[in-house]
């Protein structure tokens, strides 16, 4: 792993790239681990652990102490995303501009790639909190967040509101789980692992909430307004199943102005909690309605 220096002099997407090549280095079996990196490394904003690693360190947290953990919740979301490709699950074609895993591997061999990935990452922060016992709670965080309390629960509830009319209530439950629960999480982790107290850790919670929400509407907004060429996946009108969005609830005016309100929170509880340095802030600003 890179020193504190090193890291430091990386931007965090570079580091956190750097350091998932070395956990996802094994080539046995060679096929599994090609689907792994496939997905993995090919691409991606690398949002989640980006505003973990942000949160750590504007706190005064060892950014080489969160970056497992940020690596591990990297895999969560790529497992996440083989699975919901699936033939049947959102049976997409097409992610971040290339194939998806299944198409390029295989529905048997995506699958078990997501499996595996879901596996190193518990092994990953695993091995990382017997180093550090006292940061058990940041993969508490994240495994709650992604199981049958958070992700997985809003994915269910949003294959069960397929083509079906669904309530305000109903679709912010699938986004406050499927979307904002594993980012609130990455906030939550990143104060965890800085040793943040407890008031500070409840403003990054709701950061982490504002975000997730916002971040949600932002993608279905430019669902509705990019091609897919330039999405790098399906465009609305390309998706088979009827999805309800959050666009077509409350139409595209209302989608911008909540975006934008909820990401405006999101910067207003970050300033209150008095961060090290902007790097967080930087991040949410990513997060505006205009923003690609």
């Amino acid at each position: 792993m890179m020193s504190e220096l090193e890291t430091a002099r990386l931007d965090f997407s570079e580091g956190i790239n750097a350091a998932l090549e070395q956990f996802l280095s094994n080539n046995s079996p060679a096929l599994l681990w090609e689907a792994m990196r496939y997905s993995v490394l090919s691409g991606g904003k690398r949002l989640r652990p980006r505003l973990m690693l942000a949160a750590c360190s504007g706190l005064g947290g060892d950014i080489n102490t969160a970056m497992p953990f940020a690596c591990a919740v990297e895999m969560i979301h790529a497992y996440s995303l083989i699975h919901d490709d699936l033939p049947d699950m959102d049976d997409d074609d097409l992610r971040r501009g290339k194939p998806t895993c299944h198409i390029v591997y295989g529905s048997a061999m995506a699958i078990l790639a997501g499996d595996a990935l879901l596996n190193l990452a518990y092994e990953v922060m695993g091995g990382a909190c017997l180093e550090h016992p006292e940061n058990i709670g940041a993969m508490t965080a994240i495994a709650r967040a992604a199981g049958a309390y958070g992700m997985v629960a809003g994915q269910v509830a949003d294959i069960l509101s397929e083509n079906k009319i669904i309530d305000e209530s109903e679709l912010i439950y699938i986004h406050a789980n499927k979307t904002a629960a594993l980012i609130r999480a990455c906030l939550e982790a990143g104060g965890v692992l800085s040793g943040a107290d407890t008031r500070r850790l409840a403003h990054l919670s709701e950061i982490g909430e504002n975000l997730g929400r916002a971040f949600q509407i932002r993608d279905d907004l430019l669902d509705v307004t990019l091609p897919t060429e330039e999405l790098g996946k399906p465009a609305l009108s390309d998706v088979k199943n009827n999805k309800t969005t959050y666009v077509s609830v409350f139409g595209l005016e209302r989608a911008k102005k909540d975006c934008r309100a909820l990401t405006e929170r999101a910067a207003g509880l970050i300033e209150e909690i008095r961060l090290k340095d902007s790097a967080l802030l930087q991040i949410v600003g990513g997060f505006s309605v205009n923003s690609r």
